[in-house]
């Protein structure tokens, strides 16, 4: 029992002095570990550091070469950070230049000259170091780095890289699709303002040549004037003959303030007449014209017996404002203009509608809404523009079944083009309840009106109804055409185009074929024939009816 009583307090005590003795011996292993491991690392560290020589040999390429060069200058010359920051600029243009090479390879254009430059440019970034002076005194130096060839190192660097740029920025236009798109979209921005800009300019201008009365016009009639002062006894008042009521004749009705292009109207329909002397010309022009257009007549006799009325817009009593919607508008539009505005503000006022298409109100235009008032006993009558020649003869028109419609005449549209949408505003209720966008237009300047039926669809009280609701120019904007498309709306019927060709005076590509096919010709547009500005492919189509042998036309040295 003894031994085991020993034995077991032995025991006890021996188990604790192991554990103490297993303690230390832990802490002492771990303790050398970690003096192996820091050894071995630091070991490694400088057993893997290169060689100056080695590191600057040439310039490399990527992050582990950057960050071993910063570890390295950070722990030597202080110089060499800066050199570091050299050798990363340098690096980086290189490898611009090469992509941009690349690129211009790839897209195989003729840029020869640029290919070889970025090949050049690239090598002499590689050769800079190949120096003797840089490479002696920067790259195989164990020492401090020399500050006066470094700032020159440096100097030569930033000069390629600046040229560098300056190369890169010249070819950006050839290789950066997005930078040539967006060159090429202002460049079309830029045209199209100038393309516009100059098509305001030449419609201004033509504009203004259109309307603008020729010296020699103007000199034919002051002297046709001059000759009703100075020979009143030649120019006495006819009385109305009984032609020009006769139903049974052929009535043409031409309104305008021209003498010769009159003339010409007429005298074109006389000379292809089978029967000139069953024609009926009702010639109306303004109180100031008058006696020119009466001594012009007078003194050149229509050929073929036809007759001409020649009588002025004052005559006919019920062209009032009390009557006449135009009129009205008229006055209305002059008082605003002189009482309410100065001059040089109002014509300033380009939103002013009134004042802007004030020329387009004139009664010689608007006068063919009467016809019916005008001419009483007459059943038909042949509405002609003065800038049109006649061809053919003309009498097979009032042969023509209407079918009850009112007017006779060619349509215009093709395609989309010359639909009702183009000269009405559907944006307006009263425009889209009551017509069709889609209707095809028609022309002025030729129309067979049947007058009884003009008066049974009371077609000039539809024409005054418009024109008194577009008073605020919301419905049309000016012209006669749009409210002859209201009024006539549904009741025109269609004629065959070689009846009437239009675009003469502005359309320079109408076959010669069609012309010559065609009864009528239509000089619509700014070029007109007796104009300086006539096309002259089309002229002598109206210049051959021009009466040469009238003594003013030569003596006003009419240019024709």
């Amino acid at each position: 029992m003894a031994v085991a009583i020993r034995g077991a307090r032995g025991g006890g005590s021996g188990g604790v002095g192991a554990g103490f003795r297993s303690f230390f011996s832990y802490r002492i292993f771990v303790s050398a570990m970690f003096s192996l491991l820091f050894i071995a690392t630091a070991t490694v560290l400088l057993s893997t550091r290169p060689s100056t020589t080695h590191q600057h040999s040439r310039f490399r390429s990527g992050g582990n070469a950057y960050m071993h060069r910063t570890f390295v200058a950070l722990n030597s010359d202080p110089l060499k950070t800066r050199l570091d920051l050299i050798y990363r600029q340098a690096n980086d243009h290189i490898t611009l230049v090469k992509a941009y090479a690349a690129y211009a390879r790839k897209l195989k254009l003729d840029i020869s000259r640029q290919l070889k430059m970025f090949d050049d440019l690239a090598k002499n970034f590689s050769d800079i170091t190949s120096k003797p002076r840089y490479k002696s005194s920067l790259f195989e130096t164990n020492g401090n780095l020399d500050e006066d060839v470094l700032r020159q190192f440096e100097k030569e660097v930033k000069d390629r890289v600046k040229f560098a740029r300056l190369l890169i920025a010249e070819s950006k236009e050839n290789y950066d699709n997005q930078l040539k798109i967006q060159k090429l979209k202002d460049t079309i921005f830029a045209v199209r303002e100038l393309l516009g800009k100059a098509k305001k300019n030449g419609a201004f201008a033509s504009s203004i040549a259109a309307k603008s009365i020729p010296k020699s016009l103007h000199c034919l009639a002051m002297r046709l004037v001059e000759e009703r002062i100075s020979h009143p006894e030649k120019y006495k008042e006819d009385l109305p003959k009984s032609e020009f009521e006769d139903p049974d004749l052929y009535h043409y009705a031409i309104f305008s303030d021209n003498v010769i292009a009159v003339s010409v109207v007429v005298r074109s329909v006389v000379k292809n007449a089978e029967e000139p002397w069953k024609h009926v010309f009702h010639v109306v022009t303004d109180r100031m014209n008058l006696a020119a257009m009466k001594v012009w007549f007078k003194m050149r006799p229509v050929e073929g017996g036809a007759h001409v009325e020649v009588s002025a817009l004052e005559d006919y009593k019920f062209m009032n404002s009390a009557y006449v919607p135009v009129l009205r508008q008229i006055e209305s539009a002059k008082q605003i203009f002189y009482l309410e505005h100065k001059m040089e503000n109002a014509t300033k006022d380009g939103s002013n509608m009134k004042f802007r298409y004030l020329e387009h109100m004139s009664m010689l235009n608007h006068l063919r809404f009467y016809l019916p008032e005008m001419y009483p006993k007459l059943h038909k009558i042949l509405f002609l523009d003065d800038d049109v020649v006649v061809q053919k003869d003309l009498t097979g028109l009032w042969k023509i079944d209407l079918s009850g419609k009112v007017n006779g005449a060619v349509e215009t549209c093709f395609g989309s083009f010359h639909r009702f949408s183009q000269y009405l505003n559907f944006s307006h209720p009263l425009i889209r309840e009551r017509f069709n966008p889609k209707a095809c237009a028609w022309a002025y300047g030729m129309n067979i009106f049947d007058l009884d039926a003009w008066r049974r669809e009371k077609c000039t009280e539809t024409y005054h109804n418009w024109q008194n609701l577009n008073v605020d120019w919301a419905l049309w904007k000016s012209g006669t055409l749009p409210p002859g498309l209201i009024t006539f709306y549904s009741l025109t019927k269609s004629l065959d185009k070689s009846w009437h060709v239009l675009g003469l005076g502005y359309n320079p590509s109408i076959s010669m074929d069609v012309i010559n096919n065609a009864a009528v010709i239509h000089y619509n547009g700014n070029m007109k024939p007796w104009l300086d500005i006539a096309m002259n492919q089309y002229k002598n189509l109206w210049t051959k009816y021009v009466d040469n042998d009238m003594e003013f036309l030569q003596t006003c040295n009419f240019g024709v």
